[in-house]
């Protein structure tokens, strides 16, 4: 699914979701001694992905429904200092503080979602968009759709869908490589 140039162009920020879109969806619990372990699993080419948008100069932000220790470590190691996390999955309200801060429209945010929490957030974006596996719902309002479900790339694909219809994609690839000596 192509994005439009004119809507890639003006996204300034990129929003994703944790809970599958960033992962498949499943949360591992259980204990080690005395103290409860979560894990989560996550794609490891989404974490190119949200390097190369940020290269490009698109700022990007998580915005989950669910409070994780394992969101905040995957935070910081794609290096994104905006994470927010609301145990009640009210996402618009977080959205409307960050958009103010960064003196960001509405009309200039993507969004990555797939279920029911992001339908709120998802119908003020400019570019809504969701992973295969995305709920009927969420899928009705998205103007892109990864071919791939959450947790399995769709980050990543959704990133060079979105680079590529800025133009960008191709010398992003080209600068990565340069840095690695290719």
């Amino acid at each position: 699914m192509e994005i439009p140039e004119a809507t890639a162009r003006r996204i300034r920020l990129v929003v994703l979701d944790v809970d599958g879109v960033l992962t498949d969806g499943g949360v591992y619990i259980g204990l080690s001694g005395n103290d409860e372990v979560e894990l989560k699993r996550f794609d490891i080419q989404d974490g190119l992905g949200v390097r190369m948008m940020r290269n490009a100069g698109i700022h990007v932000a998580i915005v989950s429904g669910r409070v994780s220790a394992a969101t905040d470590l995957r935070a910081a190691e794609l290096r994104i200092a905006d994470v927010y996390q609301d145990a009640g999955g009210r996402k618009v309200p977080v959205l409307k503080k960050l958009l103010a801060e960064r003196g960001i429209g509405w009309e200039e945010v993507a969004l990555l979602g797939d279920d029911l929490a992001d339908l709120p957030a998802l119908r003020l974006v400019g570019l809504p968009a969701t992973v295969a596996n995305g709920v009927l719902e969420v899928r009705r309002v998205a103007a892109w759709q990864s071919s791939k479900a959450g947790g399995w790339g769709a980050v990543r694909e959704f990133a060079e869908a979105l680079l590529r219809a800025r133009g960008q994609w191709d010398g992003l690839v080209d600068e990565y490589c340069r840095e690695r000596g290719g």
